[in-house]
């Protein structure tokens, strides 16, 4: 019984050493003030985001039943 209590705790442990060694990675990522890129949107000439491109054309013809 006690083996089981053990082994709950040292999962609890390691998650807890990933979670603060994750935060430590981010907060110096921040810091280090590298460009990031971002993600953009641009709409087309109709105002819409969809852009329906000539993989997706042939993913819906394959996809039909």
């Amino acid at each position: 019984m006690k083996a089981k209590c053990d082994r709950v705790n040292a999962d609890r442990r390691g998650f807890l050493k990933l979670a603060g060694v994750g935060a430590a990675v981010g907060g110096v990522a921040l810091v280090s003030g590298e460009n990031v890129a971002e993600a953009g949107t641009a709409a087309n000439e109709t105002g819409r985001i969809y852009k329906e491109t000539d993989h997706i054309k042939t993913y819906y013809e394959l996809a039909r039943f």
